[in-house]
């Protein structure tokens, strides 16, 4: 903008003559003096940023209908009128690995260290439905989390805690509904009420079509899943979260912030609308709904994306679905730092990264948040490294003075510019979505895999150029660093997988059953219809049917799925 531009407001106008006077005078002299490091300069995603913001690039804001207040629609600057000054976020750092036992007692240790919120992460026979005696879990039993056969298992994982007074995540996908109900047994053993739990499970099975890979089956089948564990949370549990629709592993899988944002809030529309098709109105489940992003390495292009998917997620709800109450429009979400950022070499860098990320997250708005472990590039994180990460989150809250005041880089001209940059990217990629049939035809044509097959490839490109920098590994290399850690990685024991199956063949040994074979055919006939999954399913569990058993009884009726590769 110019000095000659006419019909500027005088402020502005006197603005923009002041700046071509200092573009002409100081500007061209520190420029002839020392010009700038690189010719341009962009975001991470690729966004252009300008040397200078100012007040003639947000001209356009409405500070009532694009800002307003938090708490209130589009709920840009939170989706709670007091946000940090009465609730701080919840501390939830994730842990799971080797039995039961093992992930009880660092959960206790993150407990006493003063965490707030329970995350857990189970294996991987777990995630894909197997059990620990399946021949297809050797080797994976309870070492890149916690292994799970039947409901005993979790009841040992949250022995000894208040699951009535806390929060509690579980990290998990295709077999969510089964952990579920585990859950829910175990709280009925314990006389706690479904209205006292709170917390929820992952369940986001679109996102692991598109980037995490973790299926077992056809996508229909897997949306009714989905579709039946929110409807029965919301008619039983009116604390609990039955979903959380996760951008962080598409941001993983190679995404930029803008398709984070726009491949979420794409999934989120699809989960909504297979509600809805059962006839429920959207404001009985709608305020349940959670999301759950990335904090990754770009400082402010990471506050624009959370505050612009909270806008446009509102406008979503209200002028596509309808929404009437507040609640069924506001975004929250978890979040964790990039693990994808995070360096095997010189890995005490972790903790500078990660406390940048999570302050992102933090001067984003969110309402939960896992800070990585310093040592995650090597291995499941050790007790000294949750520590350091947890103390992260703590100095930030009650040292830093950052949660004092509520959205406190609202106005800013670079973090409103680039807000209004990244939400219009997400509405681009939602029409094209739209145009494609939705998130779930979309999906079944490969878009979104292919675009971030796009993506990832062009920061490869980058990163092996140098233009993507990784500080320790790209650029100032140090030439004589030791081999020797700093400090002593967390080792799982070799012998958990023999334990554990030890433990299973005992809980068969001892069950009905006759009584498990009845109520894995019940289940498969409410599969042959249209009924709700989860109430079968509880049966099962508490029968002591195991995880496999009631993934391989859906299997014979539901299938599986079998991707179409993209090259």
């Amino acid at each position: 903008m110019g000095a000659s531009d006419q019909g500027l407001p005088p402020p502005l106008s006197a603005m923009a003559a002041a700046r071509a006077d200092w573009t002409e005078r100081e500007l061209k002299q520190a420029l002839e003096r020392l010009p700038e490091r690189q010719p341009e300069f962009k975001t991470l995603s690729g966004l252009p940023v300008k040397r200078l913001y100012g007040p003639e690039d947000v001209i356009e804001l409405d500070p009532v209908n694009d800002l307003g207040f938090p708490g209130r629609y589009p709920f840009t600057r939170g989706p709670y009128p007091t946000m940090y000054r009465s609730r701080p976020w919840t501390m939830r750092q994730i842990a799971g690995y080797g039995q039961g036992k093992d992930t009880n007692a660092r959960l206790k240790y993150l407990i006493a260290q003063g965490q707030t919120g329970i995350s857990i992460d189970f294996d991987m026979p777990t995630l894909m439905g197997y059990d620990s005696d399946d021949p297809r879990s050797r080797g994976e039993v309870g070492r890149e989390g916690v292994a799970v056969d039947t409901v005993e298992d979790l009841d040992e994982i949250l022995e000894g805690i208040d699951i009535g007074s806390i929060s509690v995540s579980m990290t998990i996908n295709p077999t969510a509904w089964i952990l579920f109900a585990m859950y829910l047994v175990i709280a009925e053993r314990r006389g706690v009420p479904p209205e006292k739990l709170s917390g929820t499970v992952q369940a986001d099975i679109l996102k692991e079509y598109i980037a995490q890979k973790e299926w077992i089956y056809p996508i229909p089948a897997s949306m009714r899943i989905v579709r039946d564990l929110i409807i029965y949370s919301t008619q039983h549990l009116p604390h609990y979260n039955p979903i959380n629709i996760s951008g962080y592993h598409i941001r993983e899988a190679g995404a930029n912030a803008i398709q984070e944002a726009a491949f979420t809030l794409a999934n989120g529309i699809a989960y909504v609308e297979a509600v809805l098709e059962k006839g429920i109105d959207v404001d009985a489940f709608a305020p349940r709904l959670a999301f759950y992003f990335i904090a990754e390495r770009d400082f402010f292009e990471e506050i624009a994306k959370f505050r612009a998917a909270r806008r446009v997620w509102a406008r979503i709800m209200k002028e596509r679905f309808h929404a009437r109450k507040a609640e069924s429009m506001r975004l929250r979400f978890h979040c964790q730092t990039a693990g994808s950022s995070l360096t095997a070499r010189e890995p005490l860098n972790n903790i500078a990264r990660t406390t940048l990320q999570a302050l992102s997250a933090v001067l984003g708005g969110a309402q939960s948040l896992h800070t990585n472990g310093m040592d995650e590039a090597l291995a499941i994180p050790s007790e000294l490294a949750m520590k350091v990460a947890l103390r992260t989150q703590q100095i930030l809250l009650d040292e830093a003075g950052v949660a004092n005041t509520i959205d406190p880089l609202a106005g800013s001209y670079f973090v409103e510019s680039l807000t209004n940059q990244v939400e219009e990217g997400i509405w681009q990629y939602i029409h094209r979505i739209d145009e494609l049939g939705g998130a779930v035809a979309a999906a079944e044509q490969n878009f979104f895999q292919a675009e971030l097959a796009e993506t990832a490839y062009r920061y490869q490109q980058q990163a092996e150029r140098g233009e993507l920098v990784r500080v320790g590994v790209n650029k100032y290399v140090d030439p004589q660093q030791s081999s020797e850690l700093p400090f002593t990685l967390h080792q799982v024991d070799p012998a958990v997988e023999e334990r554990q199956k030890k433990r299973l063949a005992e809980i068969k040994a001892k069950r009905d059953r006759h009584k498990v074979e009845h109520c894995l055919q019940t289940l498969a006939a409410v599969a042959r219809t249209d009924e709700n999954l989860i109430p079968p399913t509880i049966e099962a569990v508490k029968a002591h049917a195991t995880l496999g058993e009631i993934v391989n009884t859906l299997k014979d009726v539901f299938g599986t799925y079998v991707e179409k590769p993209v090259f």
